[in-house]
């Protein structure tokens, strides 16, 4: 696709279809006026009779002769005081679905001059045309990879997006959506590949490949022989019971001063989970190959950075293993001494994540942190407690989880904070050591996170579970690329100018 950015009028623009914004109520935008001016008080006229409403997210497709443009598309964008960054961002993908699959070969999009909750100054419209951006990549995905009749080629193949300017700003942000969306692809892309290829090994070897592709990064592959050197007896008691070896894989991307510390990102890689002895049921299974969701995100985010380049340092561990059940895994009553030389009791296999996780936690105390943020498709008890919308948030420092969650609402990505007390951590006693994998039925999501804080202590810290959020069940069955846009988000925001 050819994403280009155009600040010449609208009507002096010709594309095969024109997209405009129309409120339910309030002022028409500007760049509204001037296509109505265009089509001699058309949009008027349709709005007035009826035809067209302006609520949220409805489309209407309109043909037009001897114009500038073959189509008019309109996008309703509901009334004034209810249009949010999240609403704004439904009629985007709204108006991304009535386009891909159209007769338009292009489209010239003028909605970036949508007024957001009653305001709108230079930082407004930029942070459009980097949600415009992002959404375009994101809503245009799509995963054929293992599909012998491969679908016919859209015939959409030029997006112009209209801006008040073409200048540094307005492309840096309309960039950085692109790269974000391309971000959450990637991570799609990862997510959606059958476990029958994408195991530890192959993981691995996408790191290195992004080393390949970009002289900014830097990767490092640990086998089992090193890690078990290292102590991480944890991490390798997970993948003792399947045929495909772990692997401990570490990306560095160092765009800012020697002397800045990183920010790292941890996530879980799992790259299938049947439970292990603690087998789960036969229905759904398929969907654990996205139990390493958490790595997925943190390969998407370091390829945004690696394409955007920001002044900041960034180390992406993970922890990359396959939880399977032979005659050789590790069973519910085992101990293991993990890396940090505390002792865990196994008491359910399939709360593997926490077990994998740990041993990375402490493994990253290498790199003196600025903050760690690890990211897991950790609990079920997460998507009971926040359903599909917003990932858990845990963490033992409250402004950096006040940054996580800023940076989510304004990236339309969500997060929750849920407590993470002393309290809760009486649940993970064992008789026989220093703690037990599981806490029992009670704030699941919870002591899970407990159990992660006991290798956190010397840092600061958070948690994500993305459990519910960083894929799709049912008919859109599929990785969703989540959380990138909020980590992407907080990483910018500390990023140097």
């Amino acid at each position: 696709m050819n994403f280009s950015l155009n600040s010449k009028a609208i009507a002096n623009t010709k594309a095969d279809c024109l997209v405009v914004a129309l409120p339910e109520k309030g002022d028409w935008p500007a760049s509204t006026n001037e296509a109505d001016g265009a089509l001699g008080g058309l949009i008027s006229k349709l709005q007035k009779a009826g035809d067209i409403s302006g609520k949220s997210a409805e489309t209407n497709l309109i043909p037009l002769s001897d114009q500038t443009w073959n189509r008019l598309l309109v996008v309703g964008t509901g009334k004034d005081a209810d249009r949010s960054p999240a609403s704004f961002r439904k009629a985007l993908i709204a108006m991304t679905g009535a386009l891909k699959d159209g007769p338009s070969k292009s489209a010239l999009i003028a909605l970036a001059d949508t007024t957001l909750n009653g305001s709108e100054d230079v930082s407004a419209e930029l942070a459009k045309l980097s949600l415009i951006g992002r959404t375009l990549e994101d809503q245009l995905y799509a995963f054929n990879d293992f599909k012998s009749e491969k679908p016919a080629a859209r015939k959409l193949s030029k997006i112009m997006v209209a801006a008040s300017g073409t200048g540094k700003a307005q492309k840096e942000a309309f960039n950085l959506g692109l790269a974000t969306g391309r971000g959450m692809n990637y991570t799609r892309d990862l997510g959606n590949t059958p476990p029958n290829i994408c195991h530890p090994v192959w993981l691995a070897e996408q790191a290195v490949k992004m080393a390949t592709d970009y002289d900014c990064i830097k990767t490092e592959i640990l086998d089992e022989k090193q890690m078990k050197k290292l102590g991480m007896n944890s991490l390798l008691a997970v993948g003792q019971g399947s045929t495909q070896p772990p692997r401990l894989i570490v990306m560095e991307y160092r765009g800012g001063k020697a002397k800045d510390k990183p920010h790292v990102l941890v996530g879980k890689g799992i790259t299938f989970d049947t439970g292990g002895i603690s087998l789960k049921p036969g229905a759904g299974m398929d969907e654990m190959k996205y139990d390493m969701g958490g790595s997925a995100a943190v390969f998407g985010a370091m390829q945004v950075l690696a394409e955007i380049q920001p002044e900041i340092n960034v180390v992406a561990v993970i922890a990359a293993a396959e939880n399977m059940p032979d005659g050789n895994a590790a069973r519910p009553g085992d101990i293991v001494t993990t890396m940090s030389g505390q002792t865990v009791e196994i008491l359910n296999t399939d709360a593997e994540g926490r077990l994998v996780l740990c041993d990375a936690l402490t493994y990253v105390k290498k790199f003196d942190p600025e903050v760690v943020i690890d990211l897991a498709t950790l609990t079920g008890a997460c998507i009971i407690a926040l359903g599909h919308e917003a990932t858990g948030l845990l963490a033992n420092n409250d402004e950096l989880a006040n940054e996580l969650l800023a940076a989510g609402d304004r990236a339309s990505d969500k997060a929750w904070r849920l407590p993470l007390w002393d309290e809760y951590q009486s649940l993970l006693d064992s008789n026989f050591a220093d703690m037990a994998n599981i806490g029992g039925r009670s704030a699941g999501t919870i002591t899970a996170a407990c159990f992660l804080s006991r290798f956190t202590k010397e840092y600061r810290w958070a948690h994500l579970d993305i459990a519910g959020t960083a894929w799709h069940s049912g008919k859109a069955k599929g990785s969703s690329g989540r959380p990138v846009p909020l980590l992407v988000d907080y990483l910018m925001s500390h990023a140097g100018k």
